[in-house]
């Protein structure tokens, strides 16, 4: 269904609207971060909720935290297969690119063993100078009393960097994996990207670039990146070209979006709430439960989807075997029922990591304390430098329902006096 044909949530009022009606994926809700009101909605009066007719096609939408989480831990009804978003444009455009993330048990199991000792904690301990040296570099070549793009100049170029290092890829070349990341799930006519040919050729790019790292790194695959490990890896070391490039773009893409996203919308939320902002100068002890604040309220990848397996009722809603299953993590992050006042910002807010940014169980973030690391460091080399960065215009969104993003926020730094 084009989207033209659809009428914008924005012209509805959230609390009187018919629920038959809601269409939470709406690119709007998204675009305008309009959505919460509808989310508040759903999760009060129908938790479980079918739209019949979106963009996307008709779907079920899971908006509370306790919810997601059974859906989460049931994945022989509510399976990964064959696709974790609302939309998987790269499957759309009849270009093939599988994901350890879009299977199930043992499949999955055995692909994501294979990488994720790149993020373990002693490699984390060893990355972490790299990680502070790479973010004091970065922040000491920012303009001083001079508006600048905050995504750009510090929320991908830092993840940019780090992830250059997690696959040992040449750094001259580095921000082809942030456009690789952008062009994934890029929507049509939105700035990125314009028809699904050029997705399909920008990717072949990208397996083109990987299967040259392959070929070099076949004759020596001790390295502890991400590439040689898949070389060393049983359950990879046979992969299509296919699946390759798909286990290559989820890597990409998990870590850029989460971190680079919750980069910039921690400094937004910051001066959105000042006294907070002003709770971080005076105690900077504060920033490793901040950062777990930030990731919850900005909730940097807005969905996972399941598909039902089999006819199943849950919560007393009957779905049907081929049925989307949408688990809304930014509706489950602002659920009074688990989280108390989620609709504040709070950095200092007990039990700050109690949120599902980075999903729940057997799927769970693999680069979460990555994620983390790379915040909390940021921060700390901030607070050495400046007393305020400064919000000076509007932000704008990605636009999408499932990447919860920016790709601009302008700002002023203010050093410490």
């Amino acid at each position: 269904m084009s989207t033209l044909d659809l009428p914008s949530m924005l012209e509805m009022d959230p609390e009187t609207i018919t629920l038959s009606d809601i269409d939470i994926s709406h690119i709007d809700l998204w675009k305008q971060d309009k959505k919460w009101g509808f989310f508040k909605r759903l999760r009060d009066e129908a938790p479980v909720h079918y739209c019949k007719s979106s963009e996307y096609g008709p779907f079920w939408s899971i908006t509370r935290f306790e919810d997601i989480l059974e859906v989460e831990r049931n994945w022989e009804i509510f399976s990964s297969y064959p696709r974790i978003s609302i939309a998987d444009p790269v499957e759309d455009s009849n270009f093939s690119a599988p994901t350890f993330i879009a299977m199930d048990p043992p499949k999955h199991d055995e692909q994501r063993k294979t990488v994720q000792g790149v993020v373990a904690p002693p490699n984390l301990k060893e990355l972490e100078g790299t990680i502070r040296s790479r973010a004091g570099d970065i922040l000491d070549d920012l303009p001083l009393n001079k508006t600048f793009d905050w995504v750009n100049r510090v929320s991908i170029e830092l993840t940019t960097q780090m992830l250059a290092t997690l696959f040992d890829f040449p750094y001259h070349d580095r921000r082809k994996l942030t456009r690789w990341s952008d062009v994934v799930f890029a929507r049509l006519g939105e700035g990125i990207i314009e028809s699904n040919e050029q997705r399909q050729n920008e990717l072949l790019e990208c397996l083109d670039y990987f299967s040259k790292l392959w070929k070099e790194r076949e004759k020596d695959p001790t390295g502890n990146d991400f590439v040689s490990m898949m070389i060393r890896g049983d359950a990879t070391r046979n992969l299509s070209p296919q699946e390759y490039l798909g286990n290559i773009l989820l890597l990409i893409v998990g870590g850029n979006d989460t971190t680079r996203n919750s980069i910039s919308g921690g400094v937004l939320a910051l001066n959105q709430h000042p006294k907070e902002y002003q709770k971080l100068r005076e105690n900077p002890a504060l920033i490793p439960n901040m950062v777990s604040e930030i990731i919850r309220w900005v909730t940097p990848l807005a969905h996972m989807r399941r598909t039902v397996t089999k006819d199943f009722e849950f919560r007393g809603q009957p779905m049907k075997a081929g049925e989307k299953v949408i688990m809304w993590y930014a509706s489950g992050n602002r659920d009074e029922r688990v989280i108390s006042h989620p609709e504040e910002f709070k950095i200092d807010r007990e039990r700050a990591r109690n949120h599902i940014s980075f999903g729940f169980g057997l799927h769970r973030c693999m680069g979460n304390r990555m994620a983390e690391m790379q915040l909390r460091v940021l921060w700390e080399e901030v607070q050495k430098r400046f007393e305020f960065v400064e919000v000076v215009g509007a932000e704008k969104r990605t636009p999408s329902c499932f990447v919860h993003g920016y790709t601009y926020l302008p700002v002023r730094l203010h050093p410490l006096s």
